[in-house]
């Protein structure tokens, strides 16, 4: 006698660089799948790849019993948990899955005022980068109820692979800011680096070559570079705005925590200097030509020689 399995109805909400990927992903898997975002373009496109198109958070969560969220902004995660048309008013919705990075104190007080609703946050930042979304590689970080993460498990195995952190929210918050606090500094010394070697006169492609096979070797020099920035094509993925709320957020942990971060801070001022300087909506990468400006020469690869 065969037994087969009703797949939860799942909901997401944030169909952007990161969002639409996982979305899709989520929908080719054979959960059903409303979805929302303002943006009607990312939710055309999520309602092509099999979505059901959902006219608020509110909607979307009085249909799905998993609701996931992958937003930039935390007043923006607010308001579509908590707002007059938040999926806390949602008939259906048992758990959110946010996969915003928000920082450890967000993240507690957000589950805190869900739990009034009885919905069951988990909080589950992701990384990897747009790539890795589309390819289902993500790394999600995951804290909160080990009931919830039980059942989260199975749904979101097309996306990537999951730790679990343990049940205090705000633990993968954590997590995710260390990870990209190493991340984004590696970038800033790579860029910092590669303007040197350049204006001393090294080929680029020639630094990523030996770069990648010695000490010096990173996220960035293995995939930024020479996939996005020696061809100056400048589209790895998040906005510069992004990396500086993640990092901010990071520094203001440090402080809480009374953890001196010399580096880190430094990092927080490249950033938002890009930031502050006509960068906050260019891709990330773009953060190089910042330094390149100030030396007065371009890191430009083979493959970007006539973009230059």
């Amino acid at each position: 006698m065969s037994t087969t399995t009703t797949k939860p109805h799942l909901g997401f909400i944030g169909l952007g660089k990161m969002g639409g990927p996982i979305a899709e992903r989520l929908i080719r898997h054979g959960s059903p799948v409303t979805v929302y975002d303002i943006d009607a373009r990312a939710l055309d496109a999520a309602v092509k790849a099999g979505g059901r198109p959902a006219e608020s958070p509110r909607a979307v969560a009085s249909e799905a019993q998993i609701v996931f969220t992958c937003l930039p902004a935390l007043d923006i995660v607010r308001e579509v948990a908590l707002g007059a048309q938040g999926i806390r008013h949602g008939s259906a919705v048992e758990i959110l899955v946010d996969c915003s990075t928000t920082g450890p104190e967000f993240a507690t007080n957000l589950g805190v005022e869900l739990a009034r609703h009885d919905i069951t946050l988990l909080d589950s930042p992701v990384s990897g980068g747009v790539k890795r979304a589309r390819e289902g590689t993500l790394s999600l970080i995951m804290s909160g109820s080990r009931e919830a993460y039980t059942r989260v498990v199975p749904v979101v195995e097309p996306c990537g692979r999951t730790y679990y952190m343990g049940e205090k929210l705000g633990l993968a918050q954590m997590m995710k800011l260390v990870n990209n606090l190493l991340s984004q500094i590696g970038t800033a010394a790579t860029y910092e680096a590669f303007v040197l070697g350049a204006k001393a006169g090294l080929d680029p492609d020639a630094m990523v070559e030996v770069i990648n096979h010695s000490t010096g070797m990173n996220n960035c020099t293995l995939y930024k570079m020479p996939n996005s920035v020696l061809p100056r094509t400048f589209d790895y993925g998040s906005n510069m705005e992004i990396t500086y709320k993640d990092i901010t957020l990071c520094m203001k942990e440090a402080d809480r925590l009374g953890v001196t971060m010399l580096m880190g801070n430094m990092a927080r001022q490249l950033w938002g200097y890009g930031v502050n300087h006509g960068g906050a909506k260019r891709d990330s990468s773009t953060l190089i030509t910042y330094l390149e400006d100030w030396a007065g020469v371009k890191v430009v690869g083979a493959a970007g020689r006539d973009r230059s």
